[in-house]
Order: C-alpha cells, then sequence, then structure tokens
C-alpha cells in the first residue's frame, strides 16, 4: 500500500468539501488528475472510500477511516515541519548522548540542570556497552559519549569524566563480606549469583574474569535491570557485581550491603568522548563544558 502526501491532501480536501470538483480545485489538480488519484487509491486498497452521488460524493466507513488517518498524519507533518523551521532557525537543537550504564547512573541530575537551563536543547541518551559507543562516535552517529577507558577509544578525543569502582551487592541479612571494608573477587565465586542479562558489558566483564580463573559463576537467575537485580539480591536469592555509584541509587539501597571489590581490573576508568570536541554544534559544546565541570566540580572519585 503506497499512498503518496498529494492522495492523502487530496482526499482530505475531498471529504470536507463532500466533492471531487471542489477537491480537486483546493488541492490545484485537475479533476481527471483528482478522479484518477481517487480511483487509484480504492482500486490499491479494494475498497471503495467514496459514494459518487449526483451532487457529491459522501465517505463509506474506510473512506472515513482513511481521513482520521490522513488527518493524524498531516498534524504530524505540520508538527515536524514546525520543530525543523526552528532548528534551520537556530531556536532548537538535537543532542545525541551514549553513555554506559555505570556513566548513565551519574547523568539525570547533571541533565536535569542542563535542560533546565538550556530549554532551546533536547537530549537524547542511550545506554550502550562501552565498546559499542567508541564505534558510534568513531562513525559519527552520535555527538557525545560516555565509555569505559578500557574500549578502543584511540580514534577518538577525550577527557577524564569518573571513576567506576565495582562492588559486590548483598543482603543486610546476609553474612557474605559481613565486616568487610573490601573484598576479592576470588572469595566470592562459589556463591549464587543474580547476574544482568545476556550481552550487557558488565556482566561480561565479570565473566571474563572468572574465566581467566578457570571458574563460571552460578547464576540463579539474569534479569534485565540494575533495579530488579538489586531487588533480587535484597530478598536473598543471591549476590550481584554491579557499579558501587549506580548500586548506591537503587531504591532498595538501605535493604543492601555494598562492598567494593579490591581487584586490580574492578576499577574502571570513565572517559567523557568526541569524534573531535572542536567541530561539536554550540549546543553540544555547552553540553560537554557541564559535563567536565560537573565531573570537576563534584570531584567524581576519579
Amino acid at each position: 500500500m503506497r499512498f503518496d502526501l498529494v492522495d492523502l491532501k487530496l482526499f482530505l480536501h475531498v471529504a470536507e468539501a463532500g466533492s471531487i470538483t471542489a477537491g480537486a480545485e483546493r488541492s490545484g489538480l485537475a479533476l481527471a488528475s483528482a478522479s484518477a488519484r481517487i480511483k487509484g487509491m480504492e482500486e490499491m486498497l479494494g475498497i471503495a472510500l467514496v459514494e459518487r452521488k449526483r451532487r457529491g460524493v459522501t465517505l463509506t466507513a474506510a473512506g472515513q477511516t482513511l481521513v482520521y488517518h490522513a488527518r493524524t498524519i498531516q498534524n504530524q507533518i505540520e508538527t515536524m515541519a514546525g520543530d525543523l523551521g526552528e532548528h534551520a532557525r537556530g531556536l532548537r537543537a538535537h543532542i545525541r548522548l551514549l553513555a554506559n550504564t555505570a556513566a548513565g547512573s551519574r547523568l539525570s541530575d547533571i541533565l536535569a540542570r542542563f535542560l533546565a537551563n538550556n530549554r532551546n536543547i533536547d537530549v537524547e541518551l542511550e545506554e550502550w556497552p562501552s565498546h559499542v559507543i567508541a564505534e558510534k562516535l568513531a562513525n559519527s552517529q552520535a555527538d557525545l559519549g560516555i565509555a569505559a577507558g578500557w574500549a578502543n577509544l584511540s580514534n577518538l578525543e577525550q577527557k577524564p569524566f569518573c571513576r567506576d569502582q565495582l562492588a559486590v551487592i548483598t543482603a543486610k541479612e546476609s553474612d557474605i563480606a559481613k565486616g568487610f571494608r573490601s573484598i576479592r573477587f576470588e572469595d566470592i565465586l562459589a556463591e549464587p549469583f543474580v547476574g544482568l542479562g545476556s550481552g550487557n558489558a558488565l556482566q561480561e566483564h565479570v565473566i571474563r574474569q572468572a574465566s581467566r580463573l578457570g571458574r563460571h559463576l552460578n547464576f540463579r537467575v539474569k534479569v534485565a535491570s540494575l533495579e530488579a537485580a538489586c531487588q533480587l539480591v535484597a530478598s536473598q536469592v543471591g549476590i550481584a557485581i554491579v557499579s558501587q555509584a549506580a548500586a548506591s541509587r537503587s531504591a532498595v539501597v538501605r535493604n543492601l550491603r555494598i562492598v567494593p571489590l579490591s581487584n586490580e581490573w574492578a576499577t574502571r576508568h570513565l572517559q567523557l568522548c568526541a569524534k573531535c570536541f572542536s567541530d561539536l554544534t554550540p549546543q553540544a559544546k555547552l553540553l560537554a563544558d557541564e559535563l567536565e565541570r560537573t565531573a570537576n566540580a563534584e570531584g567524581f572519585d576519579r
């Protein structure tokens, strides 16, 4: 089924005027051309859209349905044109920001403040694994990204953003890591785990570390979100390894014990990246400056 915008606009004019002749005039089309378009739409659909009478036309049930959808499409096009017009006049801008899970947990307050102070700027925040962020930035598919330093960031310009510490989370009632200020990964390998879904970059990172020790983690369950993992850990289903900063923001943090991992690989440095900071749009530069300024002001445990 293929209608073009001229077809839809014509049909709306015909519906409003109750006449193919009047609809053709409003659309700036010859009557023969308008009639052919209406007939072509009906043949394509295999159903009549109008009932032709001596003094005009009336809509069939199918025609009324088409009018509803055509008006929806027309409204969307008008909204799109208005939004693009604002972009063309420099009144509105769109920034695409990519972040890994650990960085995403730190961005809500920063973005809330930035968007409140820059109401003509829209930010699209997407969560991706660090290596995917590096690829998308290198291919100019985003403006800014925050990724772990271990990813291949050599083709990108980088600025320090924060340090992300991995930690073990257990239920408060659990004896695991009780009284510990930190714990080694090797000491918890035999415990049942709550994991994050397949393909999660952090989860794959942890699994690789276990493999290097010749061990496999016992996952009792894998879930899609960090919040779900925290809830299951709090219910004593198992333990989990997550970003310490992200876990501290969980709604169930009061029911968790958070103990940093002491292994060297458990400390990750997150970088603010761009293909070229000087080539960013003025609005994207504003966001990059805000992210860098906040990281410097708050320390973010570098």
